[in-house]
């Protein structure tokens, strides 16, 4: 007997499990049962489960019965000539769709002609096994599978086209290529995932070539004319967003540019750029801090009443301005409502990004590299041609990975370029022959190296090199968003230590790591001020041995325990003394001991 669970609930016990397993799948591929239902047997455990429930993913196979696929190939022509319906064949029961868990109960052919007399289904297509990102990458079938797992992260990274209304969106933030382009080795689903009108990359001579040690690790030299030609340069773009609110009261925020006596009023230049309305005007540029809308907020909590029997200004410096770091061009202005008549203002900044020292730009082999150098053209090395390539990557960078799939994509770029046809890289139908004889056609050696010449002193490098065309995609990680420091600044009201990240002007944090660089960069005496950014002074009694305080009225520091004026100055941590009066709130009672 064994148990039979419907969406993991029992509902009941059966003789022969494996009976009515075949029993539901053949009524499924009747159609006497939903499609998207699946059934799962667990032998060790002797229990049937039947799920129908939402949240599987579902995946297309095609059903082999007596070592024979249903999909014939009159089937495939019918279905090319739109005579026959992808509905058609599910309802037929050629084709079914299978749950993780069924699969588990089926014997899956990955090709036709690898089908047995046990093999229960046939994949549509190799190159279905693979997700959305990895059936992008060219070549995988050549690569290790950790390559192709990073690869797949970073193709999600690649600034491109993201969509052709941009200029008409106001998204928080985002990244768009200038000139983005086809790559020469392309995949099939690269029309069905929308890439081959919103590409993410471009295509550039590359060569397997150290350069004077600037390209070390997985650093890239780049043709500094390649650059300036244009060569992945990208608009970083953010939306501002600001609401003048309603409040109880009868008090609402002001757009308009704020008078001397409101209260946390900015420096006269930071207003400088705005309207009379007090929004900036579109093609205006602004810096960091700059004021994009002006605004005037009622303090919290005071009403009207208040501020007339106190006598305080009750209005605050509430304005919209450029993040800390960036930059750029005010690209569009946008007033709305919202439901409650509430005034919205958007405001758009672009900043154009030339890639710089220190920016990561990748393939879709998951070899990352940041620019460690740019070189001027008539310094980099050229082929008998004049040809110069546009990044320079170390070899070092091949071996331990084994992404041979980036080799084969430089010398298929590079066929391809020659026979001015782009090449199909789809997972398990890449043709390295085929890809060989073309270079051969086209006058070259079959492996695409070639005799380069050193652009300083015109002599013969002693190897050939190998230099074709691949496809370089720009990520987002931008130096100029990351590069940060600080001196004094902002801290923490609680602990008085200073604040944390980029964006809140925070302080870098000197771990034990990077002591041991300073004092291996000779560097140590550096390291004296180390612990001291949150240094405070107080006094402590001598007897009691807790933190006294100033007693205004009698004009003398006293113990809060013995009232006596017995006390020490100190010098600590203001944390420490933090953790002291925590301790203090629990009623524990630390003593401190002055010498």
């Amino acid at each position: 007997m064994g148990f039979v669970f419907i969406n993991g609930n029992l509902v009941g016990k059966v003789k022969d499990l494996e009976a009515l397993r075949a029993e539901i799948i053949e009524n499924r591929r009747k159609g006497r049962l939903p499609k998207h239902l699946n059934v799962y047997l667990l032998e060790d455990r002797d229990e049937l489960h039947i799920n129908i429930d939402g949240g599987r993913v579902l995946r297309p196979l095609i059903v082999v019965k007596n070592g024979k696929p249903l999909l014939t190939p009159e089937l495939k022509e019918k279905l090319i000539k739109g005579e026959v319906t992808w509905k058609e064949l599910f309802d037929k029961g050629i084709l079914e769709y299978l749950d993780a868990d069924e699969e588990d109960n089926a014997y899956v052919a990955v090709n036709e002609d690898e089908v047995t007399e046990e093999h229960t289904h046939l994949e549509l297509d190799p190159a279905t096994i693979l997700g959305i990102e990895a059936s992008l990458l060219p070549f995988p079938e050549m690569n290790r599978g950790d390559r192709l797992n990073y690869g797949s992260r970073m193709v999600v990274q690649a600034s491109g086209i993201y969509l052709k209304n941009y200029l008409i969106r106001d998204d928080t933030a985002a990244q768009l290529l200038v000139y983005p382009e086809l790559p020469m080795a392309e995949t099939q689903t690269l029309e069905a995932t929308g890439l081959a009108t919103h590409p993410s990359g471009q295509n550039l001579v590359i060569a397997v070539l150290s350069y004077e040690g600037y390209n070390i690790e997985d650093a890239l030299i780049v043709n500094k004319a390649s650059l300036e030609r244009g060569m992945g340069r990208s608009y970083f773009m953010r939306t501002y967003i600001t609401e003048a609110r309603k409040y109880w009261g009868g008090q609402e925020d002001i757009i308009a540019i704020p008078t001397s006596d409101i209260r946390g009023l900015r420096p006269e230049k930071a207003y400088s750029k705005l309207s009379e309305e007090g929004i900036i005007n579109v093609e205006e540029y602004a810096d960091s801090d700059d004021v994009l809308v002006a605004k005037i907020s009622p303090i919290r909590f005071i009403g009207i009443q208040e501020e007339l029997r106190i006598g305080i200004s009750n209005k605050r410096d509430n304005s919209v301005v450029v993040r800390r770091g960036e930059e750029g061009i005010v690209e569009k202005v946008i007033l709305t409502e919202n439901e409650n008549g509430e005034k919205i203002i958007k405001v758009t900044v672009r900043e154009y990004k030339i890639p710089e020292i220190g920016d990561k730009f990748a393939t879709r082999h998951g070899q990352k590299g940041v620019i460690g150098m740019i070189v001027p053209e008539e310094d980099m090395p050229f082929t008998k041609d004049g040809i110069k390539p546009d990044i320079i990557i170390n070899p070092h960078a091949i071996p331990s990975r084994m992404t041979v799939g980036q080799l084969l994509e430089i010398v298929a770029g590079k066929a391809g370029a020659l026979m001015g046809q782009r090449i199909d890289a789809t997972a398990f139908k890449g043709n390295e022959k085929e890809i060989r004889e073309m270079l051969k056609k086209a006058g070259f050696r079959d492996d695409g190296r070639e005799v380069l010449y050193d652009g300083k002193t015109g002599k013969k490098l002693e190897a050939q090199i190998l230099i074709g065309i691949g496809y370089y995609q720009r990520l987002y990680h931008l130096v100029s968003h990351k590069m940060h420091a600080r001196s004094r600044g902002k801290v923490t009201l609680l602990t008085k230590q200073p604040t944390e990240g980029r964006s809140k002007e925070g302080g870098l944090r000197f771990g034990e790591m990077e002591k041991d660089c300073l004092i291996a960069y000779g560097a140590a005496m550096t390291l004296k001020e180390r612990f001291s950014s949150d240094k405070y002074k107080f006094y402590v009694c001598n007897s009691c041995g807790v933190i006294a305080y100033e007693n205004k009225n009698k004009g003398r520091v006293e113990c809060p325990v013995c009232k006596g004026s017995d006390v020490k100055e100190v010098e600590m941590s203001y944390a420490f003394k933090l953790l002291l009066d925590e301790l203090l709130s629990m009623m524990i009672y630390p003593k401190i001991e002055v010498k």
